[in-house]
């Protein structure tokens, strides 16, 4: 089987500027990244302009295969049709491949038949958004009790419903995966895996929260490694996007020297 392919989120080493972060990316041998519109004082909501972002990447060498995120994406409504417009907008000056999108995860909209249809709406209108520009619109679903749209396989029914075969993909958060306890793969339409694991012993599934991400080893309790050798060797051939939020890992002064070892660890079972 051929070797792993990595990605790195912007959220893995959140506090470095743009140029930093590329840099980062650049010495681990890894060409492509995801940008996100959630850093306060870093590009995107700091303001820099998209062909700015584009320039730096073509720089070091990188593909931008990600915008992370238009949030509550399926709540669709004039503010969210306009925060699209704009980050669809910035992803095509950019040279961005996709924008991610992310659901509602407050604990509403999960009512049976309001969630499928609000997804629905959604899907709808954004599909001929993308489609004008060329990118993207990678689902995301969230493995959280209290999520609008937990299931890969909800997600899949709503894009095939609307059509959107052609337009849209699914990510694949191992952790997400994971607390949803979805047992269905779908390698076809998944185009994006992201990856981190949880180490902490004293946790329960249902207490596991974004700060528990951390990276991949040998403590990992979600089975990263298993869930990466079942997408490959049923037709995934994509990314592996490293998305840790621990502080313990993003607050690290050796990140490089952190990511390098969690890539030989997954390499090595690969």
């Amino acid at each position: 089987m051929t070797t792993l392919s990595f990605a790195l989120n912007h959220m893995t080493a959140p506090a470095l500027p743009l140029h930093e972060f590329f840099t980062l990316a650049q010495s681990l041998g890894i060409s492509a990244v995801e940008i996100r519109n959630d850093l306060a004082g870093n590009a995107i909501i700091d303001g820099t302009p998209a062909n700015q972002v584009k320039a730096l990447a073509e720089k070091h060498g990188l593909t931008i295969i990600s915008i992370n995120a238009l949030q509550r994406f399926n709540d669709w409504n004039d503010d969210r049709a306009r925060e699209a417009e704009e980050l669809i907008a910035y992803a095509r000056d950019c040279g961005a491949r996709a924008l991610v999108l992310v659901p509602v995860n407050d604990g509403s909209g999960q009512k049976d038949g309001e969630r499928q249809a609000s997804l629905r709406q959604a899907l709808t209108a954004l599909k001929p958004m993308l489609e004008q520009v060329g990118i993207i619109g990678l689902v995301e679903p969230l493995g959280f009790e209290i999520c609008s749209l937990r299931s890969k396989a909800e997600a899949a029914e709503g894009i095939s419903a609307v059509g959107g075969e052609g337009r849209f993909r699914l990510v694949h958060d191992t952790f997400h995966h994971y607390l949803a306890g979805e047992e269905k793969f779908y390698p076809e339409i998944t185009g994006l895996v992201h990856i981190s694991g949880v180490a902490d012993a004293g946790i329960t599934v249902s207490e596991m929260r974004d700060p528990h991400r951390v990276l991949v080893d040998a403590d990992d309790r979600i089975d990263n490694a298993g869930q990466i050798e079942r997408l490959r060797t049923s037709g995934y051939a994509g990314l592996f996007s490293f998305e840790p939020f621990s502080p313990a890992v993003y607050q690290r002064s050796d990140i490089g020297t952190a990511l390098r070892a969690s890539m030989e660890f997954l390499a090595a079972g690969a």
